[in-house]
């Protein structure tokens, strides 16, 4: 009887480890979906109008407006964004990847080493976060400057496009960015 009651114990912990361990992953929502891209493009809830989420294929197609253009993604059901589209007037900017943050501090890094204007690498990473929060390449602005405020642990970021001058803050332990603002 010992025998059995230890051989059904044992059934049952292995049955329910393998319950467990089924579950490959984690389920995210598509709220989860849609704060991804709404963070991605550093905006609140309000600022976006006409959202929609999609599912299609074993990913997430989000577009949403805000008042600094229209804003498309395709997120994985990871939560990793696989593909970003940004339109501001007629200039359309997109940037297909599978880990967005990883290959856009790549590129960026490459393009740097070819400008004359040399950035520390905390300027750097400070100025990669900016520029993918705004879905865009170093290449694509100009008047690039960084600079460190000591005092609040933070750097600031200004470039231009289009005219429009851009001047971000970013956290300078964490390189979340906090701000942004246009003009």
């Amino acid at each position: 009887m010992m025998v059995k009651r230890n051989s059904l114990i044992f059934l049952t912990a292995f049955g329910l480890l393998l319950t467990g361990c089924s579950k490959s992953g984690f389920e995210i929502t598509k709220d989860d979906i849609l704060e991804v891209a709404r963070d991605d493009a550093n905006a609140t809830k309000s600022e976006c109008e006409n959202v929609s989420i999609k599912e299609q294929k074993g990913s997430y197609i989000v577009s949403f407006n805000t008042n600094g253009g229209s804003y498309e993604y395709k997120i994985g059901k990871d939560g990793i964004i696989k593909e970003r589209s940004f339109k501001r007037g007629a200039k359309e900017e997109t940037t297909e990847t599978e880990k967005v943050e990883e290959p856009v501090k790549e590129e960026t890094t490459k393009k740097e080493e070819k400008s004359s204007t040399s950035f520390d690498e905390g300027q750097q990473q400070a100025i990669n976060a900016v520029l993918a929060n705004s879905g865009l390449e170093q290449s694509d602005v100009s008047d690039l400057s960084c600079s460190l405020d000591s005092n609040t642990n933070q750097y600031t970021v200004t470039f231009v496009l289009n005219g429009v001058t851009t001047t971000a803050t970013v956290d300078a332990t964490t390189f979340t960015v906090l701000s942004t603002i246009l003009g």
